[in-house]
């Protein structure tokens, strides 16, 4: 009974509009479709980036400028998309960059492994709800399972947080320096916590100083000040100052101008002298104030409205004997401060010893290439941050060196955060992807078909891993999922030695939070595609 009546449906409803109930799915398909095809172009342009043996990437952007990288999120980020769908996987790799720092990557290739599961499944004429619906179940059962496997750590066990921020820097283009950089990511971020709230970490108080020159293996931690600045020379001014008192100011000392513009015209010799001599008594008389407080350093922030220092006022300032660094940025008065424990002082009226930072030395140091940084160290009553001088020896160097930095501090913090280790290496998505399997023999009806796919999803990542580095992925996946199933549960791919190996042993290691974020943001984002049936452009 029921055919007839679909076949007459369409032409009855020329006829009469009152019956009508053909409705065209057709059009739905295809934009999820094409959703789903955008999305994975995406998720392919990264995947060859995933791991130690990954490619890095060379951007160019509009204005000429290269970049190399390896971070997801960064080639992303620079990357003009302009399908709607694949902004959610540029949205996506950045959210986990937020959330974990680290697996950018990852969390983008799960995604578009997952896509391709929903793919084959609606063409089976599953109901994308039923889809998504199941997929949510299978996240939240994944971040269990991976909870299940996880060790975990104490902030005390400096080597096991050393060999996972190792582990983060190792698909890196300076994996070479990670023996440097690893151990000097773990120090700085455990000298910024604050005991009174230990899951806390501000990687603002973490200030990563770029100095061109060098080679990365000069990078250094400064338990301090650095500035990418010189000592201002006028007249002989001093390069190194011991017992200082550091002033932090934010008034200009320069003659003042007058708020409008004005000119004002002088006619004879002697008030030109006048105004030159009232200026010099201006500058003198402010000098004077700062020299009566003991300070001998001072930092004086840039200026707009105008010169924050002339050459009459530093000619005077090396006289008394002051240290001036000039134009210190105006965002960065708050990490000074925090770091000397002083206040900055806005009107010189407000100029009182109390507002002084002290350290024990401040000197102008030159770098073996001419360039010239200046240190603060020995502060008393240091803050809690600390400052990182990276060095490189060319442009795209250094900005990679500070992207991996980066992404080491992002890894530790997770630590900091929730104190779990996991196995890396392509070991927790076998193990998923085997229990979830397991769990999908359990579930009825389509649930378990869904979830069964998704299980196989997750083999993309050893897979991805594999391929990279040049095994042969199916035969490693094949033995992978045979040791796991034989209770193996922490091997995993060992890339440099091109076989299957316990990964623990082998110190790959990478904190949980960085895992069940890839799934849990990985899943999020599939779902919201999938659920989108029409893209409607207003004008």
């Amino acid at each position: 009974m029921a055919s007839p009546a679909g076949v007459s449906a369409p032409r009855s409803a020329a006829s009469s509009s009152k019956t009508e109930t053909f409705v065209d799915n057709k059009r739905k398909d295809d934009i999820r479709m094409a959703n789903i095809a955008a999305a994975q172009a995406v998720a392919n342009a990264v995947r060859t980036s995933l791991g130690p043996k990954g490619m890095d990437k060379m951007i160019s952007t509009a204005n000429g400028e290269v970049i190399i990288t390896n971070d997801g999120a960064t080639i992303l980020n620079k990357m003009e998309v302009l399908q709607p769908a694949a902004k959610f996987l540029v949205e996506l790799s950045k959210s986990q960059d937020v959330v974990a720092g680290d697996g950018t990557t990852t969390v983008v290739v799960i995604a578009g492994a997952l896509l391709k599961q929903c793919l084959s499944l609606l063409s089976a004429g599953i109901h994308p709800t039923v889809v998504s619906d199941s997929l949510h179940k299978a996240s939240t059962k994944a971040v269990e399972v991976l909870t299940a496997m996880a060790l975990p750590v104490e902030l005390t066990d400096r080597d096991s947080l050393v060999k996972s921020a190792s582990t983060a820097l190792n698909s890196k283009v300076v994996s070479q320096y990670s023996t440097l950089l690893a151990p000097l990511a773990v120090d700085s971020v455990l000298s910024v916590v604050d005991p009174e709230k230990p899951e806390i970490v501000d990687l603002r108080d973490i200030k990563i100083v770029k100095k061109l020159g060098g080679t990365v293996d000069d990078t250094e931690l400064v338990k301090g000040l650095v500035f990418d600045k010189k000592v201002s020379h006028a007249s002989g001014g001093l390069t190194r100052v011991e017992k200082a008192k550091i002033g932090v100011i934010q008034f200009q000392i320069s003659p003042p101008k007058t708020d409008i513009e004005q000119s004002i015209v002088v006619s004879d010799y002697t008030q030109m002298d006048r105004i030159l001599k009232e200026e010099r008594n201006y500058i003198l008389g402010m000098i004077k104030k700062i020299k009566a407080t003991g300070c001998n350093v001072l930092l004086i922030q840039k200026s707009i409205l105008r010169d924050a220092v002339t050459e009459l006022s530093l000619h005077y300032l090396s006289k008394a004997k002051i240290l001036v660094i000039k134009d210190v940025e105006r965002d960065e008065i708050e990490f000074i401060t925090k770091t000397l424990n002083c206040l900055p002082i806005a009107n010189i009226d407000h100029f009182r010893a109390e507002k002084l930072g002290h350290a024990d030395l401040v000197e102008e140091i030159s770098l073996g290439d001419g360039g010239k940084i200046v240190k603060i160290t020995g502060i008393q009553d240091i803050g809690r941050t600390t400052s990182v001088l990276v060095r490189g020896s060319n442009q795209l160097v250094l900005d990679e060196a500070e992207r991996s930095l980066h992404d080491a501090l992002c890894v530790v913090r997770c630590l900091v955060n929730k104190r779990f280790l996991i196995a890396g290496g392509g070991a927790p998505e076998i193990e998923l992807s085997r229990q979830l399997g397991a769990w999908a023999k359990v579930l009825q009806g389509m649930e378990g078909y869904c979830v069964r796919s998704f299980a196989e999803a997750l083999e993309v990542i050893p897979y991805t891993l594999a391929e990279n580095a040049g095994l042969n992925p199916i035969a490693i996946v094949t033995e992978l999922r045979n040791r796991h199933a034989q209770g193996e549960i922490n091997t995993g791919i060992n890339v440099r030695k091109g076989q299957i190996t316990n990964i623990l042993e082998e110190n790959v290691v990478q904190p949980l939070l960085v895992s069940t974020s890839a799934i849990t943001l990985a899943t999020e984002c599939v779902r919201m595609i999938l659920k989108i049936d029409d893209i409607v452009t207003v004008r």
